[in-house]
């Protein structure tokens, strides 16, 4: 009776997702148009570089995995994936660990299996003669905007002309 009890209380002791969960989680990643390239990824448990499109395995963890990517032709793409609680950490409390060893080890965590990398589209020099980059003029100008530097008024004005004298 008592090794019974005992090897009860031990696997109370160590949690559900801590025994059914892996600590790692696979990715699928790509970005929006199909282009290849490579992205940087950060969570607090640890730093990834993969080539994109591919399935990249992540550590588990309860922060935003952040991506730094760059396509091949030199667009960047910057963002975060969310981190969302497993169900299986409600199952713990039956355990009796009440998800205290899966809240340490984050494998009750995960993130989407999929991820598609919105990307700009391909930028096309139209307008003059010296190449000038629309795309990349109407880009800086939207930042300037969301930053709160120039008006809603100015960014109107400014965007008009940009894509008049296009």
């Amino acid at each position: 009776m008592r090794y019974l009890l005992f090897a009860t209380l031990s696997l109370a002791a160590v949690g559900c997702a801590t025994l059914t969960e892996d600590a790692m989680t696979p990715i699928a990643m790509s970005f929006g148009d199909g282009s290849p390239g490579k992205c940087q990824l950060t969570n607090k448990r640890g730093a990834w570089s993969t080539d994109i499109p591919s399935t990249v395995s992540i550590r588990k963890s309860d922060d935003a995995l952040k991506y730094d990517c760059e396509t091949t032709d030199g667009r960047e793409a910057v963002g975060s994936i969310e981190s969302e609680m497993g169900a299986k950490i409600v199952a713990s409390a039956v355990f009796l660990d009440f998800g205290i060893t899966d809240a340490i080890t984050d494998k009750h965590r995960k993130y989407t299996p999929s991820f598609v990398i919105p990307v700009a589209g391909k930028p096309e020099n139209v307008g003059n003669s010296v190449g000038r980059n629309v795309y990349s003029e109407l880009e800086t100008l939207n930042d300037l905007h969301n930053r709160g530097i120039i008006s809603d008024v100015e960014f109107e004005s400014e965007k008009k002309q940009i894509l008049e004298t296009n």
